[in-house]
């Protein structure tokens, strides 16, 4: 069985992120950072003003009480601004599996090393604390840079739903799914911290 998941903030020591529990005092923070339409392009939902945000970590903060996600703001360690936001959701117990997921982040930290460290940390929580045996992702079918960023981590590709979900922008999106079990996480482990170790030498 999956234990209970609850509000947890989760940092390194030597991090550049930390993610703490999503509230809505970061949503003047995410508006900010997250303006860019890119950041949006293959997201089911976009909040279009600041109240659109605040509606929106207000939904996933019901969701977290109601024990279906649990959603996090990813802080910049070094100047304390909430930069995006991830979560765990389709929390499943009784089977021992959730999914990592609604990861975004403002345009000057993609690419950074930010997302491959909350790769990281939710990986090793879900599997560590959590007691996980299987941990899923999806992404947009169309989305060659976050499916190749997947992979490398050493998720397995399982399949493609089709028409699965629509967009923001009204298209029907096509949802690639891949996976981590327990078996798999201290090679995936290993490959994530040698990454953060480089970045970190640079």
């Amino acid at each position: 069985m999956l234990r209970p998941t609850a509000p947890i903030t989760l940092e390194r020591t030597d991090g550049l992120v930390r993610l703490e529990p999503l509230r809505v005092h970061h949503a003047d923070d995410l508006f900010l950072r997250c303006a860019d339409e890119s950041v949006w392009r293959y997201a089911v939902e976009r909040p279009a003003d600041l109240p659109a945000m605040r509606a929106f970590i207000e939904r996933a903060m019901l969701a977290e009480s109601e024990g279906r996600e649990l959603p996090f703001a990813i802080v910049e360690r070094s100047t304390g601004r909430a930069i995006g936001s991830t979560r765990y959701l389709e929390i499943t117990p009784v089977h021992e599996c959730l999914e990592i997921g609604w990861t975004w982040l403002g345009v000057p930290w993609q690419r950074t090393g930010c997302n491959t460290e909350c790769k990281y940390l939710l990986f090793a929580h879900a599997f560590d604390a959590l007691g996980a045996g299987r941990v899923q992702l999806k992404a947009d079918a169309r989305n060659v840079q976050s499916r190749a960023a997947i992979e490398r981590i050493g998720a397995t590709y399982e399949g493609t739903l089709r028409k699965h979900r629509i967009c923001a922008d009204g298209f029907v999106r096509d949802s690639a799914y891949y996976s981590v079990v327990r078996a798999e996480w201290p090679s995936v482990r290993e490959r994530l911290a040698q990454w953060i170790e480089r970045r970190a030498a640079r």
